[in-house]
């Protein structure tokens, strides 16, 4: 019984010791919030609000371009400032053979495919990992309110109380808030993709 006693006294020692670590996470994932809202309105304004995605005009007006009459067309589009850099990397290897070309186009796609992953996966991971550190802070600070609540003490169960719902309420509003913004990012680069492969695609048939 003794030992029992011990362990259940070893393991509340243990829980309440990460309840100071879950609310600097906490904090943390709330900055990180801040962060990804300012990063996504910047890349809407900055980015894509100048973006025109013609691409089936844009792939139209391809055929039968000479190499550098396609940097051109790249160049002046409404595609974003990475898509068009990707083209025109590809078209800098318009002398190789097929089989090299198509080679360094999925690296390309790969290089880009990565691009958008480092930016949805930050939200994603907040998203996640935001209601689990905000369930431990919930229940953490529970174990002392309720024996406050069984000795009468009601200043610490109102204490336990509110930064159970502090916690709760950080943790819910950060995977929230990046559950959105991984939402709005996928489809962006979802139809990025498309259109970068199109225009790939147009390119190494065209360029012989």
């Amino acid at each position: 019984m003794g030992m029992l006693v011990g362990m259940q006294d070893a393991l509340h020692s243990v829980s309440q010791a990460l309840l100071i670590p879950t609310i600097g996470v906490l904090l943390l994932l709330l900055l990180g919030t801040v962060v990804c809202i300012g990063s996504v309105l910047a890349e809407a304004i900055t980015e894509r609000r100048y973006l025109k995605d013609h691409v089936p005009q844009l792939v139209e007006s391809m055929h039968g371009k000479t190499k550098e009459e396609m940097i051109c067309l790249v160049e002046e589009s409404g595609l974003l400032r990475r898509q068009k850099k990707t083209l025109q990397e590809l078209l800098q290897y318009h002398r190789l053979p097929e089989e090299e070309r198509r080679a360094i186009a999925k690296k390309l796609i790969a290089a880009s495919e990565s691009f958008g992953d480092r930016r949805i996966g930050v939200t994603e991971l907040i998203s996640r990992i935001g209601p689990m550190f905000g369930l431990m802070g919930t229940l953490i600070p529970l174990g002392p309110g309720i024996i406050a609540l069984g000795q009468g003490d009601t200043v610490t169960l109102s204490t336990s109380l509110l930064v159970a719902f502090d916690t709760t309420v950080a943790g819910l509003i950060s995977a929230a808030v990046c559950f959105v913004i991984t939402k709005i990012r996928c489809r962006w680069y979802e139809n990025d993709m498309v259109s970068l492969e199109s225009m790939m695609d147009c390119i190494l048939e065209e360029v012989r």
